[in-house]
């Protein structure tokens, strides 16, 4: 930053000779290749000293174009893609677009196939907390936070290969149901899982809900208030830290959603201290769902039996030519909905996801749209971030949880 007297000033001059000392606002640029963004983001900043004039969000730098690919490719090849836009919570991409295409096509998922899909996604909004606690305490400066939330997250992940075979994504929902059943040693390890967690999410919040140094850089940063945060269109902790009671999985259930009994916690001060501690207090909300998911967990199929939309099982191909055919069909020209347009909210980490699909009748959609919440709660950024200090940005930044793959879609 560039400073001048507007003359010079002796050292022995009383202070009423002394001028008053002039700064230049000054432009800076925050990314794209930056720690403090979480993912691709260019952020041009406006700076009176330290103070925060102005923010300006400049996205694109990680655009994948997964909307217009998935016009290209059938319904299921398009599983592929959906856990590719966010990366951390990935399971509620597969989940929100294969909802949206057995609205489509009237499929009927068994309630196995319900009650796994509910388990792997509480488990996937778990992993993707731990990532939001541990990297964004990490831009205040405390490392200690960031090695006990990814001992967590390591043995979440664990479970998912377990499961689907890799860490990341997934390509395990199906339309109709699930790619296969759980392995064995799945649910004695989850539930091994679940005695330990409530007391590590008790560890975390102590670790820096209780710091006072923590109190200090959080309390009363990047207040957004519940009008704001309404007409921005925040959603999921976000907008939860406002005040504002909407959970998608309470307002428009889905899954059986509705038969599970877990609270949607709030905030007060729309602040990042209230954002941070209403994604702490969802975590224990995840762990009472995915414990009754598992005392209803009863055996039975994982996939519609509809063989126009789930391919026949292997053992029936070597027996049945119509099963040879049905699979044939299936994996190279896959199945046609009927024409019609869906669109199906769920309540991803981030806030509601939703999937728009058009069927022209094909075997492709027509059109596909997602609604990302990572790129509507950005916009929320400039708000959050005027007039305070530039550490006080990151730390705003962080309490978003962004995800670029949710945004440059």
């Amino acid at each position: 930053m560039r400073e001048e007297f507007l003359e010079e000033i002796p050292l022995d001059a009383p202070p009423e000779e002394a001028k008053e000392l002039r700064t230049e606002v000054m432009t800076l640029n925050v990314g794209p290749q930056h720690p403090s963004t979480h993912g691709v983001l260019r952020l041009m900043v406006t700076l009176s000293g330290e103070e925060v004039l102005e923010v300006v969000p400049h996205i694109g730098y990680l655009h994948t174009g997964f909307e217009k690919t998935m016009e290209h490719r059938t319904y299921l090849q398009n599983i592929t893609y959906t856990p590719r836009m966010d990366y951390l919570h990935s399971f509620a991409h597969d989940l929100a677009y294969a909802l949206a295409v057995e609205k489509l096509v009237g499929a009927v998922v068994p309630p196995r196939a319900e009650t796994i899909r509910v388990i792997l996604n509480e488990l996937s909004r778990l992993a993707s907390h731990l990532v939001f606690l541990g990297t964004g305490l990490l831009d205040l400066g405390a490392l200690t936070p960031f090695f006990y939330a990814f001992r967590e997250r390591e043995t979440i992940l664990d479970l998912f290969e377990w499961v689907t075979g890799q860490r990341f994504h997934h390509n395990y929902i199906r339309i109709g149901g699930v790619k296969e059943d759980l392995p064995e040693e799945f649910v004695p390890e989850l539930k091994k899982l679940l005695e330990v967690l409530p007391h590590r999410i008790d560890e975390y919040e102590a670790l820096f809900a209780e710091s006072p140094i923590f109190y200090e850089r959080a309390r009363g940063v990047g207040v957004i208030p519940p009008e704001v945060a309404i007409d921005l269109g925040l959603t999921g902790g976000s907008l939860r830290a406002s005040g504002v009671n909407y959970d998608v999985r309470k307002a428009y259930p889905y899954s059986g959603y509705e038969t599970y009994t877990f609270d949607v916690p709030l905030g007060e001060h729309g602040d990042v201290f209230d954002r941070m501690l209403v994604r702490i207090r969802e975590m224990r909300e995840s762990v009472k769902i995915i414990k009754q998911a598992l005392e209803r967990l009863e055996p039975g199929p994982v996939r519609d039996p509809n063989p126009q939309i789930t391919p026949p099982p292997r053992p029936l191909l070597e027996t049945s030519m119509e099963a040879v055919i049905y699979h044939f069909k299936h994996y190279t020209e896959g199945f046609h909905p009927p024409k019609g347009e869906v669109y199906v909210p769920t309540e991803s980490a981030r806030g509601e996801l939703g999937y728009y699909i058009v069927s022209d009748g094909g075997s492709m959609p027509y059109r596909v749209k997602v609604r990302a919440p990572s790129f509507v709660n950005l916009q929320s950024l400039p708000y959050a971030c005027k007039g305070e200090q530039v550490p006080d940005m990151v730390a705003i930044i962080a309490s978003l949880d962004p995800v670029m793959g949710d945004v440059d879609r």
